[in-house]
Order: C-alpha cells, then sequence, then structure tokens
C-alpha cells in the first residue's frame, strides 16, 4: 500500500515537472514582439498641462473621472496593466474610450493578469482586434476552450498559477500615472447597482518628473517572458469588433445603464483639462517601488518590494499605521511588529472585519496573528461601515511616524509579499501624508468598525456601547468556516 502510494506521488510529480517543462516550452514560442513606451512629446495636451507632483485619490468617482480624462487627452499612449478589468459598466465605459482612443492613432498596451481574464476572453478579443490595441495576458493558462484539461493544467501547475500581477498602473502619453489599489470595475469606482458590496481604494495621481520610473517598469512587464499576447493563446479570430462596439453602445444606451450613468461625476466634454490640472503637491523624492516581473518565477528575491518596505517598518521610532483589506503577516512579518512593540513602537492595524471580508481562508488566518498582536500591545481596528451598500475596506497604505508613507498594490499579507507582483510609491511629502494620516482616521473611527481589545485571555469587540466576544454580525457557520480554515497550514498562499 505504502508503496503503491509512494509511486503515485512519484507519478504526479514527474507530471507536475513535465507540465512545467512544457509550460515553459510554450511561453517562448508564443512571445509577443517586444515593443517601448512612447517618449513624452511637446505638443499633446497632456503635455502642456504642467501638471507636476503627486495627489491622493480616495475618492472612486474622482478615480474614474480621471481616468477617462486622461483616455480623452491622450495622443500617443495609454499603458494599462490591471489585475482585474471587470465587464460591467465602468469597465465597458472605459473600454470603450480606449476604443476611442486608439481611433484616433493613440497606440494602447493593455496587460492583464490572466486569473480574472479566463471565461472572457471573446470580449477581450474583440478589443485586441482593434490595429492600435494590443491586449497581453499575465502568466496565462493555455487551455482557452477546454474545463477539464484547464483545471489539469491548473493542478499541475499549482505553484506557479498562484503567482500573479497584481499591480494597477494606468500611463497617459508618459505624462500623467494612476497607481495604488484599484482594479477596474464598478466595485472600485462606487457604481454599483446596490446589490454587491463597494470597495473604499485609494490611488494615486502623478504627473511630472515623478512618472518617469513607470514607463519602464510597464516595459519589463509588457517585454516579460510571463506576458503573452491574447491572440497568440486565440490564433483563431474570435469577437468581431464591430459587433463589440455595437454591443457595447447597446449596454451604454440602456435606460438601467444611462440612468446610473447620469448618476455618475463624469468629466464634461472640454473639462477634462482642469480636472486634471487640480493642484498636485510637489514631491520630487516620491519613489516607484515594484517588483520585477520575473518575481512570478521566484527569480532575484533580493529584488522583490518589501526589501523596500522593510526598512520603513524598521525605522519606526514612535507609530507604524497599516492600514490593509488582508492580513496575514507571516512569521517574519509578525516578528517584526513584535519588535517594534518591545521598543515601544506604537502599532496599528486597520483592516476588514469578518462580516465584511470576502476571504473567509485569509480572516481566519488573520485570527490566528491577531490574538498575538492584541497580547503584544497592537492597536486593532475591524472595518465594518454600517452602510448599504456595503462597504469594504480596499485600499493599501503604511505610514510611519507620520513622515514616511507609502500607498500602492501590496497587502499585508503572504500572497503580496512572495506570490504576486506589486508596486506602489513611497513619499516624505508633508501634505500627502497629512492627507493619508485623515484617510487612515476616517478608517479607523469607531462609527466604522470595531476597536479590538482581550478580556481574560478572549478577543473583546468594541462599538461605542456595545460589546462582544464573538466576531460581530456574522454566522456561526461563518465563524466556523474561518476558525477552521485559517488554522490550517498554508498561509504562504494567502
Amino acid at each position: 500500500m505504502i508503496a503503491a502510494a509512494f509511486l503515485i506521488l512519484l507519478a504526479l510529480a514527474a507530471l507536475a515537472l513535465l507540465a512545467l517543462w512544457a509550460t515553459g516550452r510554450f511561453m517562448r514560442l508564443r512571445r509577443g514582439r517586444p515593443s517601448q513606451s512612447i517618449p513624452p512629446g511637446t505638443g499633446a495636451p497632456l503635455d502642456t498641462l504642467g501638471v507636476e507632483g503627486a495627489r491622493l485619490i480616495p475618492s472612486g468617482a474622482e478615480a474614474l473621472a480621471l481616468r477617462l480624462a486622461s483616455a480623452r487627452l491622450a495622443r500617443r499612449s495609454l499603458d494599462l496593466m490591471y489585475y482585474h478589468w471587470e465587464d460591467d459598466l465602468t469597465g465597458r465605459l472605459l473600454a470603450q474610450e480606449l476604443l476611442a482612443a486608439a481611433d484616433r492613432g493613440v497606440r494602447v498596451r493593455l496587460l492583464l493578469d490572466d486569473v480574472h481574464v479566463l471565461g472572457t476572453d471573446r470580449t477581450h478579443r474583440a478589443l485586441d482586434r482593434h490595429p492600435r490595441i494590443e491586449v497581453r495576458l499575465f502568466n496565462p493558462v493555455r487551455n482557452r476552450r477546454s474545463r477539464l484539461l484547464r483545471g489539469i493544467e491548473i493542478l499541475l501547475a499549482f505553484l506557479p498559477y498562484n503567482r500573479r500581477m497584481h499591480g494597477k498602473l494606468w500611463l497617459a502619453d508618459g505624462r500623467l500615472a494612476l497607481t495604488g489599489g484599484r482594479n477596474i470595475g464598478d466595485a472600485y469606482f462606487g457604481t454599483t447597482d446596490g446589490r454587491h458590496p463597494v470597495y473604499d481604494d485609494l490611488d494615486i495621481l502623478l504627473g511630472g518628473p515623478a512618472v518617469a520610473g513607470f514607463a519602464p517598469l510597464f516595459d519589463a512587464f509588457w517585454n516579460a517572458p510571463s506576458a503573452l499576447p491574447l491572440r497568440s493563446l486565440l490564433p483563431r479570430p474570435q469577437g468581431r469588433l464591430a459587433r463589440f462596439r455595437g454591443r457595447m453602445a447597446r449596454y451604454l444606451a440602456e435606460t438601467a445603464q444611462a440612468a446610473r450613468l447620469a448618476t455618475l461625476e463624469l468629466p464634461a466634454p472640454g473639462d477634462e483639462a482642469a480636472l486634471l490640472a487640480r493642484a498636485l503637491h510637489a514631491d520630487p523624492d516620491l519613489r516607484l517601488v515594484a517588483d520585477p516581473p520575473d518575481k512570478a518565477l521566484g527569480h532575484h528575491r533580493e529584488q522583490w518590494l518589501p526589501q523596500e518596505l522593510l526598512p520603513v517598518l524598521r525605522g519606526a521610532r514612535h507609530s507604524l499605521r497599516i492600514l490593509t483589506p488582508y492580513c496575514v503577516p507571516g512569521q517574519q512579518g509578525l516578528a517584526e511588529l513584535l519588535a517594534l512593540r518591545q521598543r515601544g513602537v506604537q502599532v496599528e492595524v486597520i483592516t476588514n472585519a469578518l462580516s465584511m471580508a470576502d476571504n473567509l481562508l485569509v480572516h481566519g488566518a488573520w485570527a490566528w496573528y491577531r490574538a498575538r498582536l492584541l497580547a503584544a500591545g497592537v492597536r486593532i481596528v475591524e472595518v465594518a461601515p454600517d452602510t448599504h451598500p456595503r462597504r469594504m475596506l480596499h485600499a493599501k497604505a503604511l505610514l510611519a511616524d507620520g513622515e514616511t508613507g507609502f500607498v500602492g498594490s501590496f497587502n499585508f499579507d503572504m500572497r503580496s509579499a512572495f506570490l504576486n507582483t506589486e508596486l506602489g510609491v513611497i513619499t516624505r511629502n508633508p501634505a500627502l501624508l497629512a492627507d493619508l494620516a485623515a484617510i487612515l482616521d476616517a478608517a479607523r473611527d469607531p462609527a466604522n468598525g470595531w476597536v479590538l481589545g482581550s478580556r481574560g485571555g478572549r478577543t473583546l469587540w468594541q462599538r461605542g456601547s456595545r460589546s462582544e466576544t464573538a466576531e460581530p454580525d456574522s454566522p456561526l457557520l461563518r465563524r466556523l468556516i474561518s476558525a477552521v480554515i485559517g488554522h490550517l497550514p498554508g498561509h504562504r498562499f494567502l
């Protein structure tokens, strides 16, 4: 019996190695032609704005308006990379702007992580058929049509498939950049139909010299071995462009969608420049920090983004504030936070409550670390605002001593540290840091969630006069599933 089990494991290992070899060979054969960012010019609308510096964008409505405005004013290039681009109202609205830009002669390069593209290939393939638009997928699955073969491929290459491109970047004409926690979709811009949750998120808008580092970063991902042209994965024509345009136009003209669009703060034609030219805070020392694309292969660990963030954590002298939707610090992260407390540093973690969490596994793992952090005197706030629709925290930020801040796509969890590629910016600008502190203060407001404590070794949730000794507003089954699964091994994949 033992021998048979050993032979089965050996066969599975051999199949996994064969799958890895086949995947690598497939990637090499299907790679697209390399291309480079188009340098900034002098005569286009975004060239003449003269916008320099940075500004935090906590408003979903403004984040959407800025993307629309920059797409409309772009004349040379739109370079976009996203973990998730929803095929919903705002996703289609922005896709329509990409088509309009391409029709004007703008080169559009759209790099998407494959994990959310599966099942919507036809939509993206139609967009890709425009001669000025190319869509590439990061770390894609080869089998696009057969669910069975796709499932086998994912199973045999489980660890490589778990390495995802989680960064978000909107780069227009090499002049303006938006990065942060937002993907593209209704939930990220506060435009859901009321039946789905809204994400409280955070972007940062950049202009001038601060944008310079984003173009080579995008090129590195675009030309990486892990980024394959969608047309090489689906070589046969799919998704006619004309039909796609018609389908989008009809959808956006529907009574329900038109009514929703009318409620949005979209820039009127001619107002785009004024919207983008709102005052930014000059920040010559702002620094882009990002994982290299070959983190998806597990290479060059010394260049990974956590190596840039660790000095910020360790350098905190009196306070460290962490804003993250998912918190699974791992043993090293836990040790770093406990060491800060031993030095007398005030540490605060603001994250989602179980009632708001969209991943029970992650929250269960968080509960294991939570008890140890509370015992060390870490202040913990679990966000659960009493609103409709539900508002879930999705912003990711750090603030050390009120003097150094980070805004980006990096969750304080093991996936962001070891599996996903992430990006963000580090700033020491006092005005930006004051804005970031205000965002953190609003997130931890007792009206928005629970302040945690302990009583007799048990976790205590407090909100005004209300006190709970179990995860508030969460059914017993949900609490049990989270507790059981969260204590299993495998935190690295959470």
